[in-house]
């Protein structure tokens, strides 16, 4: 298999994973920092409500909150995720640094917006994940 198609398969497995987290969660998808989307999982039977163009500009988008949001990182501390609550879904973005707070990739999630606490779910359950393969995210990087 080429170094490309590992690469792929990486990402697409890393989403994956943090779907079967729970029900709730709609789409994941890894973006660099640069917007481009990496690799994605949507829920089996889920109809999106963005064209795959969209979610492209969407995944720009998310990368460069990320840069503006770690700008403020030394004055009010870590950033462990961003949330906004729509009518339709709940979008989330949580940003993958290293150790130095420079950006890696942003983990950006749909989750239903009758969830319950999207909150704990993040950090109980999507971070933890999140930091068990900041590492090897990082290694495929490089």
């Amino acid at each position: 298999m080429k170094h490309q198609e590992q690469q792929e398969k990486f990402y697409k497995e890393f989403c994956d994973k943090v779907i079967s987290l729970d029900p709730a969660i709609r789409f994941a998808g890894i973006v660099d920092a640069e917007g481009k989307l990496l690799g994605i999982s949507e829920r089996k039977g889920l109809i999106p409500l963005l064209t795959p163009e969209e979610r492209a500009q969407y995944a720009i988008t998310a990368a460069t909150r990320q840069f503006t949001r770690l700008r403020w990182e030394h004055h009010l501390g870590k950033i462990h995720y961003a949330s906004s609550h729509y009518a339709k879904l709940i979008r989330a973005t949580i940003p993958i640094t290293d150790t130095e707070s420079r950006l890696w990739y942003v983990l950006i999630l749909t989750l239903d917006v009758q969830s319950g606490n999207v909150h704990e779910l993040i950090t109980k359950r999507i971070i933890p994940v999140v930091s068990e393969n900041t590492s090897q995210l990082i290694m495929e990087m490089r």
